[in-house]
């Protein structure tokens, strides 16, 4: 591994060099060549770790991807940073984007707390293979999209793996607001300010009542259709 490349060497979040990031990466990087381990990594990330959007801690150690491998779940930004260090520690170079995005997958909970739909530095992992950024998004895990009738994020190693405009049954369910573009590291400075900015409510009520995501959207969904 080259540690003057900004793309492979650990860093705070992005903490490679752990011992459970080097762990999870030994045990999933399977393949005969860089892609194949990419997309091994990928689905090991998106389904090993319970995607819990109520749970946020925007202090580092709540934001390092040993933390988030650790705990066994983690929103969209500490999936990314996961999925971005065990990369670097397969010796794949890694880097994390964001976009604002409305989600239309949310609880009532959510919602009141943000007061909005619209998600700032929603975070994905750019993965260099073949000679170029390739795009991977591990946030949603299977049984999650299942559940909801979503179509699972899946990621080959050369397309865009992307949100899905639309769900199975041809709903809303994600729209890319506005690009923040590419970051060798996690900006959690601007992260942090843009949350205190416009969601105030949102970092104590996670603190306050942890709650159960998959669970408060399951019996909504099953209101609605009754």
């Amino acid at each position: 591994m080259n540690a003057h490349n900004p793309h492979l060497a650990a860093t705070p979040c992005i903490d490679s060099g752990h011992p459970a990031v080097i762990a999870f990466a030994s045990t999933h990087a399977q393949g005969n060549n860089d892609r194949e381990r990419a997309v091994a990594l990928y689905l090991a990330v998106r389904d090993g770790l319970r995607y819990d959007p109520y749970r946020i801690d925007l202090s580092e150690h709540g934001m390092r991807a040993s933390t988030a491998l650790s705990q066994g779940s983690g929103w969209c930004v500490p999936k990314a940073v996961a999925l971005a260090a065990v990369a670097r520690a397969a010796g794949i170079p890694a880097r994390l984007g964001f976009a604002d995005v409305r989600n239309h997958l949310s609880t009532e909970r959510l919602r009141r707390t943000m007061q909005t739909d619209v998600f700032a530095w929603h975070g994905y992992t750019e993965l260099w293979i073949d000679g170029g950024w390739r795009k991977a998004t591990p946030a949603f895990n299977l049984s999650l999209c299942e559940k909801f009738g979503l179509l699972p994020l899946e990621f080959d190693g050369v397309q865009d793996s992307l949100y899905h405009p639309f769900d199975r049954a041809g709903q809303r369910h994600m729209e890319y607001v506005a690009e923040r573009g590419s970051f060798d590291d996690l900006p959690l400075g601007e992260i942090t300010a843009t949350f205190a900015a416009i969601y105030p409510g949102l970092l104590a009520a996670s603190a306050a009542t942890p709650g159960d995501f998959a669970a408060d959207a399951a019996r909504e969904a099953g209101s609605a259709s009754a």
